[in-house]
């Protein structure tokens, strides 16, 4: 139950010829403090209810636990959440081993592309393919529960 991801800006969007899935996914948080988060999620025709812990140190590791719900219970949670919804269109690519999920954002966060790679230690080695930018794991403004509050549109300096 301990996630391990890095996270990437995106340089182009040639990621797009090279996914396998693309999902539009809508989600919105119950809870966003720092501690931990409590998020509702439609991702294409599946749901879940997904609760995070606090980062480690590394920013690499937390905890994570999930539970696919239906989509009728994700359509009335979303209506209980804190203002904003994420609303963005997830592609997957595979690249040896690993599997890059990119996101696309659109509404308040459109210009906004970011790829994580999930690991199964945080030293684990990958390809990084042409595309992957500036790394941004460690940088809270990129996690979607503080886009959800502070929309990518409105940074000063990006």
């Amino acid at each position: 139950m301990i996630e391990i991801e890095r996270k990437f800006l995106v340089t182009s969007d040639a990621f797009k010829s090279e996914s396998f899935s693309n999902k539009t996914i809508k989600q919105g948080y119950l809870s966003s403090v720092p501690e931990r988060t409590v998020r509702v999620r439609t991702k294409g025709d599946e749901a879940y209810l997904t609760i995070k812990g606090a980062s480690n140190e590394t920013g690499l590791s937390r905890f994570e636990w999930e539970k696919e719900i239906s989509i009728n219970e994700a359509e009335s949670l979303l209506m209980l959440c804190e203002s904003g919804i994420i609303d963005k269109v997830r592609y997957e690519v595979k690249l040896g081993d690993h599997t890059f999920e990119i996101d696309e954002f659109f509404g308040a966060n459109s210009g906004l592309i970011l790829a994580e790679v999930e690991l199964k230690f945080e030293e684990e080695e990958f390809q990084k393919p042409s595309w992957l930018g500036l790394e941004v794991t460690n940088d809270y403004r990129y996690y979607n529960a503080y886009l959800n509050l502070h929309p990518f549109t409105k940074w000063e300096s990006r």
